[in-house]
């Protein structure tokens, strides 16, 4: 299996940190999120400090050029738990000139009253959990905002920072066509510099998913509906110059994110905090960090300094060409590839273009408008032995 062009300069270095702590569980929710009575915000920032130290000597040699606060929900971070964490970061890596820091935020009013104190204490970029711009579907996905909360914030934010994104969430129960439209056209109104632009998918583990199985999540579109839902998006976007850089991410040019560009580039990150997963390449060699999903599991081992020695393990080269498919097409820029894995590959590439499915131009490969759709199936195909 052929080796991929080296990623490690071109792909960035980021560091991604776990905020697992939420209000409330979404019933659509599979990431690694907990609702608990309180935190103990101190012990947690010593503990991303020592974490942030560990990582620094084993990464010493990078420029970072991102830092993104995921979750759960990171805008339940005390100011001076973020203030704290930062500190570390600035004192620990060399920076980009144009380091980028996000932090994601749940729009009720008493998280976007911290905005101003987060941009103090050094982020400069914020994504917003909006999810629907109406009562009843917020509260059909378990949303705790109105929508009210949600433009609220999305000013208070816009007036904080210069750089904002939100999310929606479409293909919702119920939701027709015109609803939709009316709903993408109320959000570019909004003159949003990046959107996150995701359908409903209703995964094993959730509420929603245990619903679905007792036949109780009624009114999901159909293939068809699902379809006109991704065409509206996709035509209402590119008319209010917030193209499609990747299958469910929307920006205005130079308002990317960085971070996320890291992932499908195959570059390295640093994954820290409860169930956070990294990539990183030391001493030539990339590998996968995986972090215990327990959050006092978690803590417990780094304060007694079990992770001391973990450098993650090696990738198989097989391992990372799939990543690199897999990520990397997603991006509307598409990838390189080897040109023996192309050639390898020449049967399943030649059907994709026929279908306008995939182009090839050289060693490059890029998914087609047509085959954004159908990217899942696309990928399978061109990753089948």
């Amino acid at each position: 299996m052929a080796v991929l062009p080296d990623t490690l300069e071109t792909g960035g270095f980021g560091l991604y940190l776990h905020w697992p702590f939420c209000q409330a569980k979404c019933p659509y929710c599979d990431f690694n999120s907990h609702v608990v009575a309180s935190v103990d915000q101190a012990r947690w920032a010593a503990a991303f400090e020592k974490e942030i130290d560990r990582i620094a000597n084993l990464t010493s040699d990078r420029v970072l050029n991102s830092v993104f606060f995921g979750g759960g929900t990171p805008s339940m971070m005390d100011v001076s738990t973020v203030e704290r964490i930062l500190s570390r970061i600035q004192k620990r890596w060399r920076l980009a000139n144009d380091l980028e820091v996000t932090l994601e935020a749940n729009p009720t009013s008493i998280e976007a009253q911290r905005f101003s104190g987060y941009h103090l204490a050094g982020v400069n970029r914020v994504s917003v959990g909006v999810q629907a711009l109406n009562d009843i579907d917020l509260r059909a996905l378990g949303r705790l905002h109105t929508a009210s909360e949600a433009l609220a914030a999305m000013e208070i934010a816009r007036a904080t920072f210069n750089r904002v994104s939100f999310d929606l969430m479409y293909a919702r129960q119920n939701q027709s066509v015109g609803e939709w439209q009316a709903e993408i056209s109320n959000a570019l109104e909004l003159e949003p510099d990046h959107l996150s632009l995701y359908q409903l998918t209703v995964e094993d583990g959730t509420a929603f998913g245990e619903r679905l199985k007792r036949g109780l999540l009624r009114g999901l579109p159909n293939e068809d509906l699902g379809a006109d839902l991704w065409d509206i998006t996709q035509n209402a976007c590119d008319t209010a110059g917030l193209p499609a850089y990747e299958v469910s991410n929307h920006s205005k040019v130079g308002q990317e994110s960085r971070h996320n560009l890291i992932y499908w580039r195959s570059g390295d990150w640093a994954g820290i905090g409860p169930g956070a997963h990294g990539r990183l390449t030391l001493d030539g060699i990339r590998r996968e960090t995986v972090c215990v999903k327990s959050p006092g599991l978690w803590i417990t081992q780094v304060e007694t300094g079990a992770l001391h020695l973990d450098k993650g393990s090696p990738l198989e080269p097989s391992a990372i060409l799939e990543e690199r498919v897999l990520m990397g097409l997603r991006m509307v820029e598409g990838i390189d590839m080897p040109i023996n894995w192309i050639i390898g590959k020449n049967n399943e590439i030649n059907e994709l273009v026929s279908l306008d499915h995939l182009k090839i131009c050289k060693n490059r490969l890029t998914v087609t408008a047509q085959g954004r759709p159908v990217l899942n199936a696309i990928i399978s195909h061109l990753l089948t032995d």
